[in-house]
């Protein structure tokens, strides 16, 4: 059994970053930089990581606990510094064009923040998933053997213009006994920074290591490169945010990754839906907040379904714009503003109050629809047809398949894993909502009395 890490332990230093950096010019305390020295530099902060990880992965349940609670205690003493910082990205945002459903994602509000309080509180309620057993047995020759869940090591996690996933990435980290680098993007850095300040204060405090959160934020997009290059020094890279930033980490990275894929998210109203579920689902899984992956994207309706009518002109109502295939602009008639939509619209996240709609005339049509265009996110069937139900689970093969429900509960505070580092839509080691044990990976105890292989 490990020791458990004990409160006069001291903390490893902690460093501060530059503020006021741009992607293109990195810079430190203010003065730019080469990329040899931002390579030194990044992987400066690694090493640190790697010191503060070995710390993490020998504190106990109770100790990371109180890390937790001492961070939302911090984040509900410093809510005006963190609102004024975040109100300096969301004016820049605003003024630079950045569209509304990104502004959406960058902002923070009280509401938000005593969000994040709360998932921070929940994380500490959950059971710690280091030291769990996965699997054991004793061998016929005596020996015992026990798989059992360890911290990864050093997570580092890219992502953007989401200031609530600094918090939700670290207290996920921080629980499951790792050290996290975060790469947080420009158009959150004044928040970013805010935060990462009260995390590592807040480790300080209860003896935990202030280098077990640590950002390269500072060195811009050369610092990201050097880390998607860190192999050895960074465990597990993961990245969260649109297509063409997930792409890059997955191609340029030497560091494995855990692929966050993006929602392009669909829902099949079959013949046999009710209206009232249909237009209630549908409303929540597109206009609850539009600018999340795991909102509706594209609506497939079955051609004997009735409810169409009644769930276009609902979605209009909130503000949706509706993409629609010939045959649904056929049956609404002019009666519900439409567009026209084309191959793109079936392949868009939209991330907006926008709506790609195409008329099926069976299951396996549908089926068909969603192979060709899904990301492996989230698909949703609405039937009162058990058989259907089934048949949509059996041959549906995405992170989470959900039948009668909003696709909004893709989530791993709604599925009962506190927050979440994103949605996995690879099959490797982790997939759908990556929660505690999707931190951690495994090793062999085995424990013998002098036996030898033969």
């Amino acid at each position: 059994m490990t020791e458990a890490l004990t409160p006069d332990a001291p903390a490893i230093s902690d460093v501060s970053g530059a503020a006021g950096q741009t992607p293109e010019n990195p810079v430190a305390g203010g003065v730019p930089v080469s990329p040899e020295d931002v390579q030194a530099a990044v992987h400066a902060i690694a090493d640190r990581s790697r010191k503060a990880a070995r710390r993490m992965a020998q504190a106990n349940r109770a100790w990371k606990d109180r890390a937790l609670r001492a961070i939302g205690t911090a984040l509900v003493e410093s809510r005006k510094h963190v609102l004024e910082a975040n109100a300096k990205d969301v004016a820049a945002g605003r003024a630079n064009g950045t569209s509304a459903a990104l502004l959406d994602r960058l902002t923070l509000t009280p509401a938000r923040i005593d969000g994040l309080v709360a998932a921070l509180e929940n994380l500490a309620g959950l059971p710690d998933p280091v030291g769990n057993v996965v699997r054991g047995q004793t061998l016929p020759n005596g020996l015992r053997l026990r798989q059992v869940n360890v911290p990864m090591g050093v997570v580092a996690a890219i992502y953007e213009a989401r200031p609530n996933v600094t918090v939700d990435i670290a207290g996920l980290a921080l629980k499951s006994g790792n050290a996290v680098i975060l790469r947080g993007g420009s158009a959150a850095a004044h928040t970013n920074e805010a935060l990462v300040q009260i995390l590592r204060e807040a480790l300080d405090s209860v003896g935990l290591p202030a280098d077990a959160v640590q950002t390269v934020d500072q060195y811009g997009r050369e610092g990201a490169n050097v880390l998607m290059r860190a192999r050895g020094r960074v465990d597990v890279l993961i990245p969260r945010g649109g297509r063409d930033l997930i792409q890059t980490v997955v191609t340029n990275s030497s560091v494995p990754v855990i692929e966050t894929g993006e929602g392009n998210v669909h829902i099949f109203i079959d013949e046999s839906a009710s209206e009232e579920m249909a237009v209630e689902i549908l409303l929540n899984a597109k206009t609850q907040r539009p600018s999340v992956c795991n909102t509706v994207e594209t609506l497939l309706v079955h051609s004997g379904s009735t409810v169409l009518p009644a769930v276009a002109n609902a979605l209009r109502s909130a503000g949706v714009t509706l993409h629609v295939d010939e045959r649904i602009a056929s049956a609404l008639g002019k009666g519900v503003e439409t567009v026209p939509a084309d191959d793109d619209d079936w392949a868009t996240e939209y991330m907006d109050l926008d709506l790609a709609v195409a008329m099926v005339d069976s299951l396996d049509d549908a089926v068909k629809h969603i192979r060709t265009w899904t990301t492996g996110h989230t698909e949703a069937i609405l039937t009162n047809n058990l058989a259907n139900a089934e048949k949509f689970i059996a041959e549906i093969d995405s992170a989470a398949v959900i039948v009668n429900a909003s696709t909004r509960f893709t989530d791993g505070g709604e599925l009962g894993l506190g927050a979440e580092v994103g949605i996995s839509t690879q099959k490797l080691h982790a997939r759908g909502p990556m929660g505690l044990t999707e931190l951690t990976t495994t090793k062999w105890i085995v424990q013998g009395e002098g036996q030898v292989r033969s």
